[in-house]
């Protein structure tokens, strides 16, 4: 990180993000007006741009410098993620009015446009990394990651966990299926970060093994760091509703087992995910920060 505050660097990251979202969102059709504009209000509402950043921070670990069609493959998660919280934020799943500090796309537009808003920031994802191979001759590369994105967002990933999170509603499930839900639900686009930046790199296969060991352990400690905002949180500095986990009897860790029991989780998936990283040195100096912020964030 060569001195420089995370801080400073998360702020220059998701300038950059920004940026490249601003230009993708410019470059597609702007008719009909209605999604087009849906799609900008939820896009660029803000947001922390976790996703992207620790793809590029993957990216820059492995190789020095991060070019402007990196910044637009690493926006293809924050599409993808913001295609998820619009679907989440729905009537017939968590019904929440309120996201980044703004009405929900289904308050401000209305729920069909909201339902298309979501499938075409998914497509868009797609489209744009499609792109990326053409553009850069690197049709094997932009296979693999079309590949990670998509396992990421699908059944496997985050659909599944999303189908499990709704059936677990009202249930007593075990820890093992709330790890689950939580590796399916929150993990899989947070591994997919990772690996898609060791993926642009030509990592190696064990650098991939760990690089999805160190996503899988921070997946899950962010959802669990999500969960206890949920609990204790402030509504207005997370920019949306809190306590509705515990309204809704979800399966979340600390709500089953007890904020102190939930908190030495976390604690343990953070010292998992630093031990991911031990083989790449001082280079991982950006994640392993990354990895503290986010697991043990207050907001």
């Amino acid at each position: 990180m060569g001195g420089k505050d995370i801080n400073i660097y998360l702020e220059e990251k998701k300038e950059f993000i920004d940026q490249c979202l601003a230009e993708i969102l410019r470059a597609y059709p702007k008719y009909p007006r209605v999604i087009h504009d849906a799609m900008e209000y939820t896009v660029m509402a803000g947001g922390k741009r976790i996703r992207p950043i620790l793809f590029l921070a993957t990216a820059e670990m492995l190789e020095t410098g991060i070019e402007k069609s990196l910044g637009k493959i690493g926006c293809t998660l924050e599409l993808v993620h913001t295609y998820s919280l619009i679907h989440d934020d729905l009537p017939a799943l968590d019904n929440d009015d309120m996201r980044r500090n703004q009405p929900t796309c289904h308050i401000a537009y209305d729920e069909a446009t909201a339902i298309l808003t979501g499938n075409a920031l998914l497509s868009l994802a797609f489209e744009v990394t499609a792109d990326y191979g053409q553009e850069h001759n690197c049709p094997g590369k932009a296979l693999a990651l079309v590949g990670e994105l998509a396992r990421a967002s699908g059944v496997e990933g985050m659909m599944g966990g999303q189908v499990l999170d709704l059936w677990a509603e009202g249930r007593e499930i075990s820890g093992e299926e709330i790890e689950e839900i939580n590796n399916r639900k929150t993990g899989a686009l947070i591994k997919a970060a990772v690996r898609m930046g060791g993926l642009v790199r030509g990592a190696s296969h064990e650098q991939m093994n760990k690089l999805s060991k160190y996503g899988e352990s921070l997946g899950h400690g962010f959802q669990i760091a999500d969960d206890m905002l949920d609990l204790q949180g402030d509504s207005e500095k997370m920019g949306k509703s809190s306590g509705m986990d515990q309204a809704r009897n979800k399966a979340t860790y600390p709500l089953r087992f007890g904020a102190a029991k939930a908190m030495q989780r976390a604690n343990d998936l953070y010292h998992d995910s630093l031990a991911a990283l031990d083989s790449f040195g001082e280079e991982a100096v950006i994640l392993r920060e990354l990895s503290r912020l986010l697991i043990f964030r207050e907001r």
